[in-house]
């Protein structure tokens, strides 16, 4: 067994084996012979000693290390209530949607009056009203149901209903504002599926 020579404040021990105080470790006294089998048994001490208080730390809080999270029951289920709209970005919507719907206004105007042409509607009205003899008087609202003249109408109706669409939805947006603020907003419940 070999045995080395080790002076009192030599780095080589390990940290967890303090220098002996004392006796024949003080200072001016000889050097304190240690074994290879005592340091490595010293290392071993300090070893368990680390193990014993990472134990006592993993030990302290059993229930979140013992108990996995359970997954919910169900679906989440979330309760907003929408306390403000910004009228800007309302009003953004609203026309481009009003603007949407007036060409849908336009488009199915001209759609309806091309089937009706082609079933030969208008030509029947206007043979009943030459068999009446009622020209004269009828033959003013034949001119009406020209389609150059009722896609203009419909033109006209649709820009109408975009100036009306979109303030009507800006005014809508600063009253719910006001209505929220008294009494706190439309209240919404989302589920997470």
């Amino acid at each position: 067994m070999s045995e080395k020579t080790v002076s009192p404040g030599s780095s080589t021990l390990p940290p967890s084996v303090p220098p002996r105080q004392g006796g024949a470790g003080a200072a001016g006294a000889p050097p304190t012979r240690v074994s290879a089998t005592g340091r490595q048994a010293a290392v071993e001490r300090g070893a368990e000693a680390t193990a014993e208080r990472t134990v006592e730390r993993d030990t302290a809080r059993p229930a979140e290390k013992a108990a996995p999270k359970a997954k919910p029951p169900g679906p989440r289920r979330v309760r907003l209530a929408v306390s403000r709209v910004d009228p800007w970005s309302v009003m953004k919507l609203a026309f481009l949607l009003a603007i949407a719907m007036g060409i849908g206004l336009v488009v199915a105007t001209a759609t309806v009056w091309s089937v009706l042409n082609q079933m030969e509607v208008f030509a029947e009205i206007r043979s009943i009203i030459e068999q009446a003899e009622a020209m004269n008087q009828f033959g003013t609202i034949l001119e009406y149901l020209e389609f150059s003249r009722v896609l203009s109408v419909a033109t006209v109706i649709a820009v109408v209903d975009i100036v009306l669409i979109t303030a009507l939805a800006t005014l809508g947006a600063f009253v719910y504002n006001l209505v929220a603020a008294m009494v706190g907003g439309l209240h919404l419940t989302l589920t997470d599926d």
